[in-house]
């Protein structure tokens, strides 16, 4: 739940205790997937970069196009020979060599350099490159090899530098070029698969439904309205299953009502970070989706705030604290805590799916706990509403927890967050995420070569390792949740037989989590962080009007 410019404040009548920790980096160092001997300690930094939606010159001047077949078929081979490009599709990769260009260096001048922004891919065609780290000597490029690749999956820092020994030439990608090139690709196939099924779909001839109701003054049904092809009903079941007997209505002067000794958790954004980062949408889309939102597994959003310098969003506050700092302390929980945890994010997807809601950024570290030991999902930065049917392409999330259409960029939906439900699982049951490496490109490599052939930790018993491998399918379409039953075949599997999910809903359902809180004011299940020093700028351009 910690970012550093999305801090959370608990705060009550009567005491205050701050929460700003940086997400940082997890640095492991397997020589495998996944390290038994390695515990987490430190939060995982989430990732976000938003597609590029201006139009692209599809080929260059000077692209390869323009030269002999000989040098795109030397191109393509290096493009093939990268770990992560390799995965690509042979019409995109042919695309992505139409779209190349000639960049040439001299002697002693930097092709990359550390620690500033990446935006291009390159390929050596000519010369010789040396990697520096820190300006250490960490290796050589040869010709036609292909490097930089992460930053055309987002807008990274280059981790690097990468200069000329002699005389270079390289071939480049833009960023931009390569999203337009994999978004093409995967509209194109999604409308074919739209087309094959308006061809084979049974035809029925046009009628409309009419909506009656009964009430005392006329015992017949009467008819209130009628519904013509493309309107919905019934919608109001997806919000609650209860129904309402009496009415509170306020008098025309408006009424306030005040709670005694009332703890709250108070997220403060800096809006300067926010337009830097080109964040405003996902910043308005987190405040709609929370206002929205009505499930006992997904936090209670109550106001928001803005002055000059934030925005503020007034949160229910979890004082069970957050799971992840509970599964450092223990390492890892047994089969019915991890069952318990994973029921409760299962509700929570249930109802943010049914709603439309794609949350893409389960971790431990946005699971908190509320009094009674029921997990609140949290932190819905990346959270986007989409229609059935629909795919969008913003490459973001937790690097150990992103799917594999994230990483190849081929448009996602819902069955990301099945995907990252059984990374999920793994980590709550070892205390590590399955997919780890030294850096992300490491990670996303692991990511890339599955969960199929993978040896899993002997504390992972049978019936969960099968739930995590059907969770996390490379396929999206062949993982449970995204099948025909949805997500009841995640519920219905032998892991959660015997599971009381009646019981789970109705928060009956007595908590393994349960903590000790002695009041509303009980903040002693959060972890103590320096206060931010940082003293933002202004920031008066208007995008935060609706707070």
């Amino acid at each position: 739940m910690k970012n550093k410019e999305r801090d959370c404040h608990l705060f009550s009548f009567h005491e205050a205790q701050s929460d700003n920790s940086d997400k940082q980096n997890s640095q492991h160092q397997p020589t495998a997937y996944y390290s038994p001997m390695t515990r987490r300690k430190v939060l995982k930094q989430a990732l976000h970069y938003n597609p590029f939606k201006k139009k692209v010159r599809s080929k260059m001047s000077n692209s390869p196009s323009s030269f002999a077949d000989s040098v795109k078929k030397l191109l393509t081979d290096a493009l093939n020979k990268n770990q992560y490009l390799r995965r690509l599709e042979l019409q995109q990769v042919k695309d992505m060599v139409e779209c190349m260009y000639e960049r040439t260096y001299q002697q002693g001048e930097y092709v990359v350099t550390q620690g500033e922004a990446g935006n291009h891919l390159f390929v050596l065609a000519e010369g010789k490159l040396d990697v520096f780290q820190h300006n250490k000597l960490l290796t050589s490029i040869t010709v036609w090899t292909t490097f930089g690749e992460l930053a055309i999956l987002y807008n990274c820092t280059r981790t690097a530098s990468v200069r000329a020994v002699n005389k270079v030439r390289t071939w480049a990608l833009d960023r931009e070029v390569f999203q337009n090139v994999m978004r093409r690709t995967a509209e194109t196939r999604h409308e074919q698969y739209r087309n094959f099924l308006r061809r084979s779909a049974p035809r029925y001839a046009p009628a409309t439904v009419k909506v009656t109701q009964t009430t005392e003054a006329h015992k017949a049904p009467q008819i209130i309205n009628t519904l013509h092809k493309g309107e919905y009903f019934g919608e109001k079941a997806l919000i609650s299953d209860d129904v309402r007997s009496a009415n509170i209505v306020a008098d025309e002067n408006g009424v306030e009502c005040l709670g005694k000794d009332v703890t709250f958790a108070l997220k403060v954004i800096k809006k300067k970070h926010v337009v830097d980062n080109r964040q405003e949408e996902h910043i308005h889309s987190e405040r709609k989706i929370l206002a929205e939102a009505r499930s006992p597994f997904v936090v209670k959003l109550y106001r928001t705030f803005r002055d000059d310098k934030y925005v503020y969003m007034l949160l229910e506050a979890c004082l069970g604290g957050e799971i992840w700092s509970l599964l450092r302390d223990r390492g890892s929980f047994d089969d019915a805590t991890a069952r318990f945890c994973v029921g409760c994010v299962t509700e929570a997807f249930d109802y943010l799916h049914r709603k439309g809601v794609l949350y893409r950024d389960l971790k431990p570290e946005n699971l908190m706990l509320d009094t009674e030991g029921y997990i609140k999902l949290v932190d819905f930065g990346f959270a986007k509403k989409i229609r059935c049917g629909q795919k969008t392409w913003t490459f973001c999330g937790t690097p150990e927890y992103v799917a594999p259409e994230i990483i190849l960029n081929k448009g996602h939906n819902f069955s990301v967050d099945f995907w990252s439900l059984g990374i999920l699982v793994f980590e709550l049951l070892t205390g590590s995420p399955p997919f780890s490496g030294s850096d992300q490109m490491m990670t996303y490599t692991f990511i890339l070569k599955g969960i199929e052939k993978m040896d899993f930790p002997k504390k992972i018993t049978k019936r969960p390792e099968d739930l995590i491998r059907k969770l996390c399918r490379r396929n999206p379409s062949e993982r449970l949740g995204n099948l025909k039953n949805g997500i009841t075949d995640i519920k219905k599997h032998r892991w959660f037989n015997g599971f009381n999910w009646e019981g789970l809903k109705a928060r009956t359902l007595v908590s393994p989590l349960k903590r000790n809180v002695t009041g509303p004011t009980d903040h002693g299940y959060f972890d103590s962080y320096p206060p931010d020093e940082d003293n933002p700028p202004d920031e008066l351009s208007g995008w935060d009007m609706d707070f």
